[in-house]
């Protein structure tokens, strides 16, 4: 199985120059814990519930403050065409609940994002079952 058939397609952006406040909010209202950062049409980061925990609630930053000061800006990705097998063991490794999927490795365009959830959603075999369980093993 391929990326393509279980990512979530172009979540909408949030400009780098957004406040923590309304990224987390946005967050909220969307019931996401993955936020895609922007500077025009250039991705330029990541933000994730973790983040917003570690990074602004847990160092008091102020919630008016830029996103951009919290994102990660290191953006971890795949390809859509990649094998979900593949993916999942980079993400283990990586310990990674999400990864950025990219169209191409010439291209490399943003089309969506996958998530370990997006995964379990569409596990069919017992195989991929205790890989993803591998994968969860360091939240717990």
């Amino acid at each position: 199985m391929q990326i393509k058939e279980l990512m979530t397609s172009r979540p909408e952006f949030s400009s780098a120059d957004a406040s923590i406040r309304e990224v987390a909010t946005r967050m909220q209202e969307q019931d996401s814990g993955f936020v895609p950062i922007a500077d025009g049409e250039q991705l330029v980061g990541v933000i994730t519930d973790r983040d917003m925990a570690l990074r602004a609630l847990a160092n008091g930053k102020n919630p008016d403050d830029k996103i951009s000061t919290i994102m990660t800006s290191e953006i971890r990705y795949c390809f859509e065409d990649d094998n979900v097998n593949t993916v999942l063991q980079e993400m283990r490794a990586q310990q990674l609940q999400r990864l950025v999927v990219l169209d191409n490795p010439e291209e490399k365009d943003f089309v969506g994002v996958v998530s370990l959830s997006d995964i379990a959603d569409n596990c069919h075999d017992s195989d991929m079952a205790l890989r993803i369980v591998e994968c969860c093993k360091h939240y717990q």
